[in-house]
């Protein structure tokens, strides 16, 4: 398999999953900002919405969309219970966990790194981000992660995401859980190994 990625972006959440599962994978750099390769390939010929993740297949097939990819990765190998069996309420859990990642924290935090974007809407959405963080907090009390005492995908994109806030001026300093839970994951030793390969470390 290939990990089309680009260093801190979402692309991190099936980087640190991948290596959670512990399966082979070749990580492909690609440029956000020049959506090139390193060997000059416009990445717009294999990812037409030229973002990142997409996750190529040994067959050739293609996967785009993270909470997609995440689980795709996690399926490969059930043993590692990274996510919950198919058709489980407990699936369903982690899915509305994903969904409320993408929708509430992910795409709010793509208006604060759009520069065309003007300063009175970032605050706007500054704002709203930290109402949800606060939210999140609560829901973090007493829990190791977002489905208990186990790891699962939702966590590695919950961090990936996390980790955006100081870079944006979202401020979570004052909320406990989410920073003990920020600090735990990312001890994790695949999280080490995922952020170390990105040159993030």
């Amino acid at each position: 398999m290939k990990l089309y990625y680009s260093p801190g972006a979402c692309s991190l959440s099936p980087h640190i999953v991948l290596r959670e599962a512990g399966l082979a994978f070749e990580p492909v750099l690609a440029s956000t900002k020049t959506h090139q390769l390193a060997d000059g390939t416009d990445y717009y010929t294999i990812s037409p919405k030229g973002y990142v993740p997409l996750l190529e297949l040994d067959t050739g097939e293609r996967l785009t969309e993270g909470p997609v990819i995440l689980q795709f990765i996690a399926d490969q190998v059930p043993t590692k219970n990274l996510v919950p069996a198919n058709g489980t309420m407990l699936r369903y859990r982690v899915q509305e966990w994903l969904n409320f990642i993408t929708s509430e924290l992910h795409k709010g935090f793509g208006v604060l790194f759009n520069p065309a974007m003007p300063e009175e809407a970032k605050a706007v959405m500054r704002t709203k981000l930290q109402g949800r963080f606060a939210w999140l907090d609560g829901q973090l009390s007493g829990k190791a992660y977002l489905m208990g005492e186990h790891f699962s995908i939702a966590d590695a994109y919950l961090f990936t995401v996390s980790r955006w806030a100081p870079r944006v001026g979202v401020e979570l300093g004052g909320l406990a859980n989410v920073s003990a839970y920020v600090e735990r994951v990312g001890a994790r030793p695949a999280v080490q190994d995922a952020l170390k390969a990105e040159g993030l470390t």
